[in-house]
């Protein structure tokens, strides 16, 4: 049983700073000439690099330290698993369609095609209202996130989740919306941090959360993999509208959920008038490279003098993106497809008709990749458990947040990679929160999953 772990290796301080170079073919001319235009002060504040590109440095650093080591990656949440077959060849005849002068498309409309927004709603969010036309297809949901972000500008307040994916934090510090680095919290000022952890179920003390004009709130929540519940969910929905606050709802890892918890903000009453929701297939379908997600923007959702969000939004999709590739598109439409994909679940607190329900069958293409990672998580939470380690997600989330008391989280992070050769992420890099632990994706092959559990238990027990 896990009792102790005594961490020497410590991080690269050299790797932690920021740092951007240029090689050029006169170096001495590079160095002697400077333009007259001063950098963004914004970008100044960023503390490090932004965070999934330094696992990969690292990772990059240590398969030259150890060449012949074969390095497993519990890092990055990228998917691993081949493309269901409706998926690809649809893609694949798209894509050949358009060698045709028949079959020939050029550029398409910049919120996405009819059909797809359309399936997004009936697939999504049948019963809660949404219509096709307040869905926007995307190239994934961390582009909208800085859409969203531009929308807003720089003069709003935000709240985050602590912890919570980076992207909400160092896109509100390039686009203005944060004060300095405190020293020795390494907090932004001007964001509201929403502590999440175990001893508050990973949901926020909303009564003492200070008003803001924005909350991001993600749910299955990346990297903790909580879910959250109907209950917290509408006192989350209740506070943005007595604050007249809008939620940032994001809800990539929604089909994971498997406890009856919600899958979306829309299914709380109320929340059409007070949330914007992001999504994606790349933890869905395997998108991860082909890049395709939505955001959802309710017709209803008002700024403070009536004028609607969503024609906003719009104006800045049409100025910002010529659309999400048509080949992309043909994929996403094929995982919605009786054959690609159905819902499966029935949340519990909303009626469904005979109709609905007959539709809502799982099909052994998409939902099978999910379940996939998610028998992957089983193994993995059975390790850690099994270490005398305390594991969060990994039911409702591709995620386990593993805690290990007392110890800095990159501290674990070389620790486990030099001794093991396997890719983890700190938990630090999420949030201050997250400094005593460390998250570990699910997505990877069967076997590497059985390996890493091995290599595990040989550096833990």
């Amino acid at each position: 049983m896990y009792t102790s772990f005594a961490f020497s290796f410590m991080p690269y301080k050299t790797i932690l700073s920021p740092r951007a170079s240029i090689t050029t073919q006169d170096n001495k001319n590079a160095k002697d000439y400077r333009t007259k235009v001063s950098r963004n002060p914004t970008l100044e504040k960023l503390q490090y690099n932004y965070l999934f590109p330094e696992i990969s440095e690292r990772e990059a650093q240590h398969a030259k330290k150890y060449p012949n080591a074969k390095i497993i990656s519990l890092g990055i949440g990228d998917t691993t698993e081949p493309l269901p077959d409706v998926v690809a060849s649809s893609m694949a005849n798209y894509a050949y369609s358009l060698s045709t002068r028949t079959g020939y498309r050029g550029y398409g409309a910049e919120q996405g095609s009819k059909d797809l927004r359309e399936a997004i709603a009936e697939t999504f969010y049948k019963d809660m209202g949404i219509q096709g036309a307040e869905v926007f297809v995307s190239d994934g949901a961390q582009c909208d996130i800085s859409r969203l972000q531009m929308l807003f500008g720089s003069n709003m307040s935000i709240a985050v989740q602590d912890p919570i994916f980076p992207a909400y934090i160092d896109s509100s510090v390039i686009i203005g919306q944060t004060g300095d680095v405190e020293q020795g919290s390494g907090r932004y000022q001007n964001i509201e941090y929403m502590r999440c952890d175990p001893h508050n179920n990973f949901f926020p003390n909303l009564s003492k959360t200070a008003r803001t004009d924005i909350i991001f709130f993600c749910s299955p929540n990346n990297p903790t993999g909580h879910a959250a519940s109907w209950e917290q969910l509408e006192q989350l929905v209740k506070l943005a509208q007595e604050n007249g606050s809008i939620i940032v709802y994001d809800s990539a890892y929604a089909v994971y959920i498997t406890d009856g918890s919600p899958r979306s903000i829309y299914e709380i009453p109320g929340a059409k008038k007070v949330a914007i929701e992001v999504s994606s297939f790349s933890k869905i379908a395997g998108f991860t490279g082909v890049r395709l997600g939505w955001t959802v923007v309710p017709k209803e959702l008002l700024y403070s003098n009536g004028f609607p969000v969503i024609n906003d939004f719009n104006r800045i999709i049409c100025t910002c993106f010529n659309g999400a590739s048509r080949i992309a598109q043909a994929g996403g439409l094929a995982s919605l497809s009786s054959e690609g994909f159905k819902v499966s679940f029935r949340p519990p607190r909303v009626i469904l008709s005979e109709r609905l329900l007959n539709t809502h069958i799982s099909s052994q293409a998409v939902m099978s990749l999910v379940d996939y990672y998610k028998s992957n998580a089983e193994i993995l939470l059975e390790t850690f458990e099994s270490l005398g380690l305390k594991a969060y997600g990994g039911v409702n989330a591709p995620y386990l947040w593993v805690h290990f008391p007392g110890s800095n989280s990159w501290d674990v992070f070389n620790e486990i990679l030099e001794k093991t050769h396997i890719i983890t992420v700190p938990g630090s890099g999420f949030g201050p929160a997250g400094k005593e632990y460390i998250r570990v994706t699910a997505f990877g092959h069967r076997e590497n999953i059985l390996e890493a559990a091995d290599r595990l238990r040989s550096l833990l027990l």
